[in-house]
């Protein structure tokens, strides 16, 4: 608890405006308020982002600490990955199937609106549900739909407190992905806001070397009017985002 606290702050003292820790279980969770705690007490008070996987629980244990949630809607209530095809011949199943969905993810949404929380909706497009999969396809389409599915939720609870991210490893999908969302967003007369962001598994040295990095392929898009918000992760280092140009 105390290292990621020291994270945190090194990251606030690089310029960082908002920081995302990852909460794996509800160990992680129970920490949560103990590390929102200490940064106050140290005169921090930089929002922290959770960023949830798999467990519905964990999320609503973390929303009575952080300032916002990030959930992945190819996970959150489908739970792990898995590969198999599902033939939704009668489109009705696969309509009634996101009753479950409601279930697991409308506990949050009040908890989150109740306590002025913010939420983003982050897909995935390599996580992505085999029910997803298996209605849309491996497509940008598909992160777009799994995305809504979840915001719907959000906007029948009159709950707007959150933005919307694509993510994918491929560059042209993850580009294709936020063009459809933000066309389907306007013909639907919603704004939300969308966030851009990068992760680049490598070293500081290896990010020297090869400067154009993560970032390289989305410079042109960064100017996007639809973006809202940008990170980029690099690893190792916490700190470095914050130094390497990086808004969040």
């Amino acid at each position: 608890m105390a290292a990621t606290v020291e994270q945190v702050k090194r990251c606030v003292d690089a310029g960082a405006e908002l920081v995302r820790i990852t909460v794996q279980g509800k160990k992680e969770a129970q920490a949560c308020m103990e590390i929102r705690e200490a940064l106050f007490k140290d005169r921090y008070d930089v929002p922290l982002v959770a960023d949830i996987h798999f467990q519905p629980q964990v999320a609503m244990m973390v929303a009575e600490a952080f300032e916002k949630i990030r959930i992945n809607p190819g996970n959150f209530a489908d739970g792990r990955k898995t590969f198999d095809e599902i033939n939704y011949d009668d489109p009705a199943q696969f309509q009634a199937e996101k009753d479950d969905i409601a279930e697991a993810f409308l506990p949050l949404v009040q908890k989150c609106k109740a306590l002025g929380r913010a939420m983003r909706i982050g897909t995935n497009h390599g996580s992505l549900s085999a029910r997803i999969l298996s209605f849309y396809g491996d497509t940008p389409r598909g992160m777009v739909e799994s995305a809504f599915e979840f915001a719907d939720i959000c906007r029948r609870e009159d709950y707007h407190n959150f933005l919307f991210s694509m993510k994918a490893s491929n560059p042209l999908v993850m580009v294709q992905a936020y063009r459809l969302l933000a066309e389907e967003q306007y013909a639907r007369g919603w704004d939300y806001p969308l966030h851009l962001g990068v992760t680049e598994v490598r070293t500081g040295m290896e990010r020297e070397r090869e400067r154009g990095g993560g970032e390289g392929p989305f410079e042109p898009h960064i100017t996007n009017p639809h973006l809202s918000s940008i990170s980029l992760s690099l690893f190792p280092l916490p700190s470095r985002p914050a130094r390497a140009r990086t808004a969040a």
